[in-house]
């Protein structure tokens, strides 16, 4: 697999070399910050949308430090040979003092805050368990098994549950130059 650096990335895109970036980040990991110009592909939708890669420009695959590009790369080999991986991803453009573009204002995504709250809850029900009693302990039971049923099923009563929280709500904007007393002011 070929790795290229910020460096090599940059001078590609001055001359006649183009490619296609392609940021194989969660959509929030990528809309809290990614190189200019990269597109988003998450790693776990790339073998549904390999369409949506051009097949006439190379691709470079980012990532935050370059492990998931690594990866995503190994996975599209039988596919194609004009894969590259961006060395440090986002990481080392940063450190290279580039700019990244922030999509908006994120959130966790919805998977990092079920492996947040299944973590407290084992947690939780070991410590209660020691401490006051050992029923607690099937707690972390309950959660393991609800978490080996998401996984085989791609069903996850704790995800939908935390995507009804408040903050995972759909936030709300003002359109510039908005009457005042229109639906759009009236939501924001």
């Amino acid at each position: 697999m070929k790795e290229i650096s910020v460096s090599e990335l940059q001078a590609a895109t001055t001359g006649n070399c183009r490619a296609q970036w392609v940021d194989v980040r969660s959509a929030s990991e990528y809309a809290a910050g990614h190189v200019p110009g990269a597109v988003n592909i998450p790693m776990d939708q790339m073998e549904t949308r390999l369409d949506d890669m051009s097949r006439e420009l190379p691709v470079v695959l980012i990532c935050q430090g370059g492990t998931r590009a690594r990866i995503v790369a190994e996975q599209l080999k039988p596919c194609r040979d004009d894969v590259a991986v961006l060395e440090g991803g986002t990481n080392a453009w940063v450190k290279a003092g580039l700019p990244l573009v922030a999509s908006a204002k994120t959130r966790w995504s919805l998977e990092r805050q079920v492996r947040l709250a299944a973590g407290l809850l084992v947690v939780l029900g070991v410590a209660l368990g020691f401490v006051v009693n050992y029923r607690w302990l099937y707690l972390s039971g309950f959660v393991g098994t609800g978490l080996t049923f998401a996984g085989l099923t791609d069903f996850c009563p704790m995800g939908i549950l935390l995507g009804k929280m408040p903050w995972n709500g759909a936030r709300h904007c003002k359109r510039p130059g908005a009457a005042v007393g229109s639906p759009s002011e009236a939501e924001g």
